[in-house]
């Protein structure tokens, strides 16, 4: 099964076209190589609550995106909104996704301990969100991606949660 991925850049600089969306660029390749997945849509909004929730409702219920990936807004500035958006769109958390990125990047930087990013699910829809930095994007999605394909098929109706 080709998964449709929906990739959501929450950057200001990114968005007023002041800095290169390298983040994307990796998770586009990860989805690609790692996953067999397909980007059905892409976006960059500047770091506003309401309009990254305007994007990721869009996404997942017009786009019918399996799978939507965030990068950026996850840390601990004022405009990281990332997660408070995503959390004000979905249905249910899945805490486990966010706890096993934290820990598989922090394996390689403490700094990963600062990441704010949520998992979670609208609809059909599994939301991530991770950090805004190629680095980041990598060790993060690299640290659930052997998951990806299982929980998108319970979510999808094409595998009950205990087929195996």
């Amino acid at each position: 099964m080709q998964w449709k991925v929906a990739v959501l850049t929450a950057s200001d600089k990114g968005s007023r076209g002041e800095r290169e969306d390298t983040s994307a660029q990796v998770i586009r390749e990860l989805v690609e190589e790692e996953l067999g997945g397909e980007i059905v849509d892409y976006r960059i909004v500047p770091d506003e609550q309401d309009e990254i929730m305007a994007a990721l409702i869009e996404m997942t219920d017009y786009y019918k995106a399996d799978l939507v990936v965030t990068t950026g807004g996850t840390g601990l500035a004022m405009r990281d909104l990332t997660p408070e958006a995503t959390l004000k769109v979905i249905d249910r958390v899945v805490p486990g996704l966010a706890e096993a990125m934290r820990m598989g990047a922090m394996q390689k930087t403490r700094q990963a301990m600062l990441s704010r990013g949520v998992c979670g699910i609208r609809g059909r829809t599994l939301i991530v969100n991770l950090p805004g930095s190629p680095k980041g994007v990598h060790e993060n999605l690299m640290a659930i991606m052997d998951q990806l394909p299982h929980a998108l098929a319970i979510l999808s109706g094409q595998m009950g949660e205990h087929n195996a």
